[in-house]
């Protein structure tokens, strides 16, 4: 499609400069607005949108792979804001990520929506007293914070938790979840939402596991699909990207999944996987697995060069008590075929991660 010829804007990152722009932008009176980071100049913001109807370019390159604009229309931003609305209700709302991300973003944008003033987290690093202090500026009746799972492990001490407890919904989303924090969190007497999605699809669009009005999910070749009125026009100045990830209304992402019952379950990214000895591991669903284990605070899966299996599963665990290589393999091998449990656990004492709080796993190998 030739160029559409609306501008785009770049904005500084700030919730102060980006809700005025956001808001001109979402109506259609001001320009479609881009964040200002590092490497902005490849998005070539100087030339006219594809798309006439984007809003929001939002600058990724998820936790692998080549940096890429996300074109978003007004109309995606909109109905993610509202199904979601629809699913946890509707408030004033912290801003505790970076608003380069789309979470971050979306949180200004459902303000906007939502009529409400979002108040910001300030102060570094993240703890419970910044946490607890930006909660008490909160003014609404209704509150909302969307989190990821290293941030929400940061407030599990008494002020911490008495802060979380204040909101109506926390929002968890980013990385996998480790199932013994949710489990801690609620039985707190936090309500906690777990949500999947991506840039490509305005943000979350899967909560709990089950997805948002509107919003369709389904497999390809094992690969999660994503579809609805949510999903992003495609890649900026990127056609070759955009015709191989998107067909119409349908995003097709780069995360393993399964679908049953329960909703949507997550396996983890297909080019994560670790081929050994001929089967493919997907590392999320073991880090799940070795999560679930009392002794075990956190844990990361990435696989090394092996002479014999070709790649071999290390686990990288943060540890509150002892555990041993044969115990981390039985305790997986209870929930998962026994082929995917790791051949060597490495105990560190802390995961290394990205600024959007998924595991760096480049720093793993």
């Amino acid at each position: 499609m030739p160029p559409g010829g609306r501008a785009l804007r770049p904005v500084p990152a700030r919730a102060a400069d980006l809700l005025p722009a956001l808001e001109t932008a979402l109506d259609g009176t001001g320009p479609a607005v881009v964040p200002e980071v590092p490497g902005l100049a490849a998005l070539r913001p100087e030339e006219p949108l594809e798309h006439d109807d984007t809003a929001l370019v939002v600058p990724t390159s998820g936790s692998t792979g080549e940096p890429k604009g996300v074109l978003l229309p007004a109309a995606a931003l909109r109905a993610s804001a509202a199904a979601t609305a629809a699913r946890i209700g509707t408030g004033q709302w912290l801003l505790a990520l970076p608003a380069t991300h789309i979470g971050g973003l979306q949180v200004l944008v459902r303000s906007l929506l939502a009529g409400t003033r979002p108040q910001v987290l300030t102060g570094s690093p993240f703890g419970s007293a910044a946490f607890a202090e930006a909660t008490a500026r909160l003014t609404g009746p209704h509150r909302y914070v969307s989190l990821v799972p290293t941030q929400l492990r940061r407030l599990l001490d008494p002020a911490g938790l008495e802060a979380l407890r204040a909101y109506d919904c926390v929002l968890l989303g980013g990385a996998a979840a480790p199932p013994p924090l949710l489990a801690q969190v609620r039985a707190a007497g936090v309500r906690v939402v777990t949500t999947y999605g991506a840039s490509e699809t305005s943000g979350g669009c899967v909560y709990d596991g089950v997805p948002l009005d509107g919003v369709r999910v389904g497999l390809r070749d094992g690969r999660i699909t994503l579809s609805g009125p949510v999903v992003a026009r495609g890649y900026r100045l990127r056609p070759d990207l955009t015709a191989a990830a998107f067909d119409g209304d349908t995003f097709t992402t780069s995360d393993l999944g399964r679908v049953d019952g329960g909703g949507l379950r997550v396996l983890g990214r297909a080019d994560d996987a670790v081929v050994s000895g001929g089967q493919k591991v997907p590392p999320a669903a073991v880090e799940a697995a070795l999560a679930s284990h009392p002794a075990v605070v956190e844990a990361a899966v990435t696989g090394l060069p092996d002479p014999e299996w070709g790649a071999r599963v290390v686990a990288f665990v943060v540890l509150r008590a002892p555990l041993t290589l044969a115990q981390a393999r039985d305790h997986v091998a209870g929930e998962l075929p026994r082929s995917w449990a790791p051949r060597e656990v490495r105990e560190v004492a802390a995961l290394p991660l990205l600024p959007s709080g998924k595991i760096d796993r480049a720093a793993l190998r």
